[in-house]
């Protein structure tokens, strides 16, 4: 029943000075942080991290597409594959721009627990209390498209426990991962 999942605090997490906060929330629901590193992240390993795979491309278009006819808006792509290409050059340039924070959360639950934390991908959607609601709620898909960038969102977190194990295992050595008790745990 014990989950680890992945978190990258983003490079505007850390220029905007939210990294305490947002690790907070994360400890409060009682949430242990097994993992932790600061580092800046190699065109490698951004590359493996947002890899470009037909389904998430698929799912990527849709949600667009259903945003930008939502807001009255043309998709400015011939397919899913475009966009896709495009949003995974933004990400792995985004991820690149500054350091980032790399944590594995361990918990029961916690994969599902933290997407619901964290909030929508598109900051503007994401429900007042989640991370990107409360701290970044300006930002937008049409604002990231205009500016030619990815949508600065803050927080990364594995949407499966299938990709935080392929995330944790790009991201940390087995050594790098710790095994502690925490009073909590003993309800689990």
């Amino acid at each position: 029943m014990t989950e680890q999942t992945l978190i990258l605090l983003k490079p505007d997490s850390l220029q905007r000075g939210l990294i305490g906060k947002i690790l907070s929330r994360f400890e409060d629901v009682g949430l242990k942080i097994v993992a932790m590193k600061m580092l800046s992240a190699s065109k490698e390993l951004a590359e493996k991290h947002y890899f470009l795979d037909e389904d998430w491309a698929k799912k990527v278009y849709q949600k667009n597409k259903e945003v930008a006819e939502k807001e009255g808006r043309k998709v400015n792509y011939k397919n899913h594959m475009e966009l896709g290409k495009t949003i995974q050059s933004y990400n792995i340039s985004f991820l690149m721009e500054n350091p980032v924070i790399a944590m594995i959360l361990e918990g029961p639950h916690a994969v599902e627990i933290v997407r619901k934390m964290v909030g929508h991908t598109e900051p503007k959607q994401a429900l007042p209390g989640t991370i990107r609601g409360d701290f970044a709620s300006l930002e937008s898909y049409a604002l990231a498209d205009k500016k030619q960038r990815v949508t600065r969102n803050l927080v990364h977190a594995s949407d499966s426990p299938e990709n935080a194990k392929r995330e944790i295992e790009l991201w940390f050595k087995n050594e790098e991962i710790h095994n502690y008790r925490k009073e909590l745990d003993r309800h689990f």
